[in-house]
Formats: C-alpha cells, structure tokens, sequence
C-alpha cells in the first residue's frame, strides 16, 4: 500500500454491463478497507493459519452450508450428519446379515472434466460425475451402493463454488440411494493454481456372499447395452485438445447439438447413474457379469468380466451419437481407436444368459430405461484371440 512493505490483494467481480466508472467505484469501496488491512499486517507480531493461507472459518461455513444437502441422502444404515470423526454405517439396518456380506469399495474421480467447470465455473454438474464413477464400478460386482465420502483439495477455498460440488455429490447420492456420510475439505496454498481444485470419490457397498459377479458367465450369454448420457468422465485430455484444434471454446455454440446450448454446456452433461435401473435385475438373478464402459472404452472394459476363454461379437452397436460423431471427424480416429477412447454411446453392457433376455428387459423398462441395444452374444476364444470382436461398423 502506497509504496509499504504489505501488499494486499482484493478482488472484484465483473459484471457484464459493467462501464470504467462503474469498475472504478467498485475498486475505491475496497481501497478505505485494503489499506486498515496493511496497517494491521504491518503492527501485527504473530503469524496465524489464515496467514498462511487456510481459513479455518470457511472450513466451518461450508460444513454448515453442506448440512442439508447431506442430511438428504439419509437411508437405511446411516443418517449422513457431519461432524463427526468418522462416518458409521449400520450393515444390519441396511438389511444385511454381516456373516454372509462381502463389503466392496471403490474410488475414482472426474478427471481433467473439472478443466471444463473451472473454465464454465459450473460446479454441480461435476459431484454428480464423482458419485458415478464410483457406484457404477459397484454395481458391476452384483453390489448396492451403501455409503460415499469425498475428497475435495483446493489452493484457496471458496465456499460457494466448494458447496455447489457438495450439492452435486448429494444429488449423484440420492439418484444411487446411497448416503453421503462424510468428507475432507483440504485447503492447500501454493499446491494448486487459484480457482483450481481437485476431486475423489469413495464407495462402498454391499453383496450377499453367493451372489458377487461375474458368475457363470459363458458361451451363448447375450449382451444387452444401456445408453450412456454423453462422453461421461472419460477421455477429457483428448476432447479438450478436439475443442482446441476446432478453434472452439467451451462458450462456443454447440455443433453437434443445437439444443445444448454452449459446448461447455453439453460436456458437462452429468454421467449417468446405472444403480436404480441394474438393482432389480441383480435381486431377480437375472445378470451373469456387468461392464461399466469407462475409460479404455467398450474394448478395454468388457474382457474384464469374461473368462479367459470367452469372447465378446459386437454384431449390434448403435449409431455414434452426434457429440462422438463430431469427435471422430474432427480427430481422424478409426472405429477402434474411438472404441477404446469413449464409450460410443453404451454406458454399461449387461450380461444375461440367453433364457433370461426378456425378463431383464422387462425390469429395465419398469425402471424407466426406454432404450436398450442388442449389442452381440459371446461365444468360444480361440487361442490368444482378442475378446472383443466388432462385427458391426461405428455409423
């Protein structure tokens, strides 16, 4: 201030009709405020946390800020209150007998979509992502999602933007029916770049000890898709350079979809949540595997639910929808590089043996899912053969 050894920063939000004299009157309201400040830091002899850099005052706000969105993923076993050291979950309230219970977890995050909400600053979109990543892992291993925590790191904490991924979490929660009993904030400076953070999320859920999958999949099972809802949380590195190389950005007018909006708008379209519409069939018995399509695509993802000596033919994938078809113009990718890139459209692939096909459709649609793809059947491996075989073209 005013050529002193303190240097104070203040930030100020611009508005779209804002004018010079307008910003003007903005920075001066701060000025009488910035300078009481430097003659505070210049008297001040001790060194708190929050001069470091970590308030643990906004810590405190968003707790109470997220306590309602929290409370609403309340179910049978837990009662999702913060607060606490450690989140409890109650296994027999859930309805499971512990001595026949295999306890399954799982981990991932959004990756480098957060570049996307960042650039937007669209946050909810992204905890919904989170939850995903994670319960869609799950249910593959025939399990119900129970309970999730979170991870969020951050240079600088701002509560808002922090509360609105909470929001989103909570949201992917309810739509999984699993509770979200706890979390860690951490506010690191100089770890990240100002108006970064970062995400990961935690699973864990529950399976009857006779009932964990894959089992019994084999020759003559058929393999049913379920359409996922966009690119999802996988292969973001390479849509991002896709938007650059196309001189877009993420403010630009959607091109493969006029009704979204931006392109931002339509990448942050949430991934879908396959637990409600999967429970069913997996409490009916009707499933032998399950794939959730994620990174590596529908090449990498599938083998690992089949045998060493099953193979998967592809005899019916659906035409590329129009953000995947835009995607493989624009980087030249053959049909096998872009089926091992994105999910092309099938969010999770169901194994079901061949009698069976028609019941687990039914309880597809009961569970509100109007599309499903007669993707293919599996048959014997040869050798060392590949376990995926395309025998239909990407259109």
């Amino acid at each position: 201030v005013d050529g002193g050894p303190i240097v104070i920063q203040k930030v100020v939000k611009v508005d779209p009709d804002d004018t010079a004299e307008s910003l003007k009157a903005k920075v001066q309201a701060l000025e009488g405020p910035a300078f009481v400040e430097a003659i505070q830091k210049k008297c001040k002899t001790s060194v708190s946390y929050a001069d470091a850099g970590v308030s643990i005052d906004a810590g405190n706000d968003l707790v109470e800020m997220i306590k309602p969105a929290c409370k609403s993923t309340r179910r049978a076993g837990c009662d999702a209150d913060l607060g606490g050291f450690g989140g409890l979950f109650d296994l027999a309230a859930a309805g499971y007998d512990a001595s026949d219970t295999i306890i399954i977890g799982a981990t991932d995050g959004v990756g480098t979509k957060l570049r996307v909400a960042h650039a937007t600053r669209k946050h909810e979109s992204v905890g919904i992502d989170l939850v995903a990543m994670c319960v869609n892992d799950l249910i593959v291993a025939g399990g119900e999602p129970l309970f999730f925590l979170d991870y969020f790191a951050t240079g600088k904490l701002d509560v808002d933007e922090a509360a609105a991924v909470v929001r989103g979490i909570a949201e992917g929660c309810r739509q999984a029916g699993c509770g979200l009993i706890g979390g860690e904030t951490a506010e690191m400076p100089s770890m990240y770049a100002p108006g970064d953070y970062d995400l990961a999320g935690f699973s864990v859920g529950a399976v009857g000890r006779t009932k964990v999958l894959p089992s019994g999949v084999a020759p003559g099972d058929v393999l049913l898709g379920l359409p996922s809802s966009g690119v999802h949380s996988n292969g973001f590195s390479l849509v991002r350079k896709l938007v650059e190389k196309a001189n877009l950005d993420y403010g630009s007018a959607c091109p493969w979809d006029e009704s979204a909006g931006t392109i931002g708008d339509s990448l942050l379209t949430p991934t879908k949540i396959y637990v409600k519409c999967c429970l069913p069939l997996l409490r009916k018995e009707v499933l032998t595997g399950l794939s959730h399509i994620t990174g590596g695509g529908l090449l990498e993802n599938l083998p690992r639910s089949l045998p060493p000596g099953v193979k998967a033919e592809v005899t019916g994938h659906p035409p590329l929808p129009s953000v995947f078809a835009w995607m493989k113009r624009i980087s030249g990718l053959d049909d096998r590089e872009m089926l091992r890139t994105f999910n092309c459209g099938v969010g999770m692939v169901l194994i079901v043996k061949r009698g069976s096909v028609e019941e687990a459709k039914r309880l597809l649609r009961e569970a509100g899912e109007e599309v499903i793809y007669d993707l293919g059947e599996l048959v014997d491996r040869q050798g060392d053969e590949e376990q995926v075989e395309m025998k239909a073209g990407l259109s």
